[in-house]
């Protein structure tokens, strides 16, 4: 069993532990372990939407290691800390089958990261689910492209000069600008069209860059 402690979770034991079905009147249901009339230990839980929480709680909150199936298709698989996604996980999007695998803070995506696609892979840093700072992207036929993501209030001289990148950034979108820096390896280009994040090719001090607005977790 976990708890929160000064360095994070901490392991103890828990006598008394029940178990049982508990069936909630909007059609929720909770099958696993209890503690003092509240889910404690390995339990799964089904709520209403059709998603799913299979894995460890803590006083009535999913923390611990467990996989969470969203109505969608996706799923997390990895670390809880008071019901949020919090240290160590995966998550798996459904539609394109790429996957983010890293840090995670308060159900965001943050720290040391890789989000992998189908041909291709970044490895980088991640801060409030978006890539930030100096990255690459690793291609399956062997080469490397080295560079930088840059936020998109530092790069809005660039924005005004391309008409739909324009309407992405009014949209609300977090936009991210990738400057390349370095290419290792066989040089090739493909059609990213078919990727989770949606790019726009432009020249910036003679660096291709990618503006990049990716798609969000589920919550």
């Amino acid at each position: 069993r976990y708890q929160v402690g000064s360095g994070g979770l901490v392991t103890i034991s828990t006598p008394n532990i029940l178990q049982g079905t508990y069936r909630f009147k909007n059609g929720a249901r909770y099958i696993g372990e209890f503690f003092e009339n509240k889910k404690h230990g390995q339990g799964i839980f089904m709520y209403p939407d059709g998603s799913k929480y299979e894995g460890e709680w803590v006083a009535d909150q999913r923390h611990g290691n467990g996989v969470y199936y969203y109505m969608n298709g996706d799923t997390y698989t990895g670390e809880w800390l008071s019901h949020y996604r919090h240290g160590q996980g995966t998550y798996l999007y459904a539609e394109t089958g790429s996957k983010y695998v890293g840090g995670w803070v308060n159900g965001q995506q943050e720290g040391a990261a890789e989000l992998i696609h189908l041909n291709h892979r970044y490895q980088g840093k991640f801060v409030n689910g978006n890539p930030i700072g100096v990255g690459k992207y690793v291609f399956d036929i062997g080469c490397e492209q080295h560079g930088e993501y840059t936020h998109l209030d530092q790069v809005n001289n660039i924005i005004q000069t391309i008409p739909n990148v324009r309407k992405l950034s009014k949209s609300g979108q977090p936009i991210q600008v990738w400057s390349a820096s370095l290419i290792t390896g066989t040089v090739y280009f493909k059609s990213p069209t078919a990727l989770v994040c949606a790019f726009v090719s432009c020249r910036v001090n003679k660096n291709l860059a990618w503006l990049l607005y990716c798609a969000s977790p589920a919550t």
